[in-house]
């Protein structure tokens, strides 16, 4: 079993380390090492199957958006994409969440953002609308407005981070693509504890 897991690891860190391009070697080596725990992590919850493999494809790409949109502040398209195409494989890997759930997280916090937008142009970007959309097929509704909730959040709390040590001014703007995408991770494998412990 412990050679199955360092095996396991070893892949995952592979997998993260073709993904993330620009080897500048601190942050490189840790993105090998989350990748590697990501995959343990998966096959410890789920085994060896169709459900580890689709987990640890949406949290590879949500990484990847994160670490992309921090340096460009832009969401390709390609991306999105390709976590639409994970949310569509985990209709089978996750049946437990249904279609319908998945057809109303589709639009359950892409098109509020997309409203705010359009009432505030630069409120989120396009590819946050989108990216919302994408993760919403994979999270369903309700899972899909706990994560915003709690990227709102925690980007709330950086903002204000950077107003009081006078990094940006109050008209700056910060990529919020890492904060959607680490609500949509934290509401994933907690989001039922956490609505239970607020609705008690």
């Amino acid at each position: 079993m412990a050679r199955l897991y360092i095996f396991i690891f070893l892949i995952g860190a592979l997998i993260f380390s073709i993904l993330i391009r620009e080897k500048v070697f601190p942050r490189y080596m840790f993105m090998e090492l989350l990748g590697g725990l990501t995959a343990m992590g998966c096959v410890w919850k789920y085994g060896l199957n169709l459900q580890s493999a689709v987990l640890f494809a949406f949290f590879a790409m949500l990484t990847v958006v994160s670490i992309v949109d921090l340096e460009t502040m832009e969401i390709p398209n390609g991306f999105v994409i390709v976590v639409l195409v994970v949310g569509v494989v985990s209709i089978f890997a996750f049946p437990e969440i249904s279609l319908i759930q998945r057809i109303i997280g589709l639009v359950a916090v892409s098109g509020p953002l997309l409203i705010i937008t359009l009432i505030v142009p630069g409120a989120f970007g396009g590819g946050d609308i989108k990216l919302m959309a994408a993760g919403g097929v994979f999270l369903g509704w309700k899972i899909s407005l706990i994560a915003l909730f709690l990227a709102i959040l925690i980007g709330g709390a950086y903002g204000i981070y950077l107003l009081a040590t006078r990094k940006k001014g109050k008209k700056g703007y910060f990529a919020f693509g890492p904060f959607l995408c680490l609500g949509m991770a934290i509401a994933f494998l907690w989001g039922e504890q956490l609505l239970s412990w607020y609705l008690s």
